[in-house]
């Protein structure tokens, strides 16, 4: 059975194309068929980029796995894509940020090559699902790997909420919105809001609310078992929108309730070297570490 590989990027950058282009023949070299969105397609076409005739139109068929040549939201589009099988996603930075991605583009083909040779691991990250209801009836039911993420959906107005723990309220408030978040997603939209890093190895779901008027309004980091909800309670001056991982989205009107929890589905990523998380968190954010000298120095 032949080989298959997803190839997610973003297609409308010129520099993206090029770093497509040698991983499609690349890939196609050592006998592994390249499979890219129709839309992408369409736009290298658009960009002039003549790719390998045996690159092929994705369908939704089985895939190895997929290789994203972007920045995080790319990767956020491949998970989305995948989502319902058990093919891992392989994160290769040519973005800003690229906080998922497992390599840089400028080692591409050496990480290439380890997909060829299928020397990589796969490590699952924990995911969550989201189900709206209102007046009793779900009325939107959707997933994450980042974040959940409840927002008003007018500047001038505020949300009043309830949020809950297992079933038990722990705080009401007003606030422009609170944001539940994956470890995953605690480098992301969740570190922005105050949030604390979780590494990606602890099982853990987070609640941070967005500028609250309250005196308890914390983020809680609770257990992966534990359910979460957040009530748009009836006398909030305004709606609400819904986003999940930035990409779907759901409008909430006063009187939804959210529930969050762990789902059942886990994303599985490709890691290529077992990279302690603190040396991504220095290098990410460029920490300054000068003047360490270790634990088994001289001292």
């Amino acid at each position: 059975m032949s080989r298959k590989v997803l190839l997610v990027s973003s297609p409308q950058y010129l520099d993206k194309a090029e770093l497509v282009l040698s991983a499609c023949n690349h890939l196609s070299q050592n006998s592994i068929t390249v499979l890219l969105e129709q839309e992408h397609l369409e736009s290298l076409a658009k960009l002039g980029v003549v790719i390998p005739s045996d690159v092929e139109s994705y369908d939704g068929s089985e895939v190895e796995l997929a290789v994203v040549l972007g920045g995080d939201g790319s990767i956020l589009r491949a998970a989305e894509l995948l989502r319902g099988t058990k093919a891992p996603i392989l994160g290769i930075n040519a973005g800003h940020f690229g906080f998922m991605a497992e390599a840089e583009s400028g080692s591409l083909i050496s990480a290439l090559d380890v997909v060829i040779s299928k020397r990589y691991q796969v490590r699952d990250r924990l995911a969550i699902e989201v189900v709206v209801t209102s007046q009793g009836k779900e009325t939107y039911r959707s997933w994450a790997l980042n974040e959940v993420a409840l927002e008003k959906s007018a500047r001038e107005r505020m949300l009043e909420v309830v949020i809950e723990v297992d079933s038990r309220p722990v705080s009401s408030f007003g606030c422009d919105g609170v944001v539940v978040s994956t470890p995953t997603g605690s480098t992301a939209y969740a570190f922005s809001a105050g949030g604390p890093v979780i590494w990606p190895n602890v099982e853990a779901l987070m609640m941070i609310p967005l500028s609250a008027h309250a005196l308890f309004a914390r983020p809680l980091v609770v257990g992966p078992q534990t359910h979460l909800a957040i009530e748009v309670l009836r006398r909030s001056s305004g709606a609400g929108v819904l986003w999940c991982d930035g990409r779907r989205t759901f409008e909430l009107p006063p009187g939804s309730r959210v529930e969050v929890r762990q789902s059942s589905e886990s994303v599985p990523m490709v890691v290529l070297q077992d990279e302690p998380f603190a040396d991504r968190i220095v290098k990410k954010f460029s920490l300054p570490v000068t003047g360490w000298r270790g634990p088994d120095s001289d001292k």
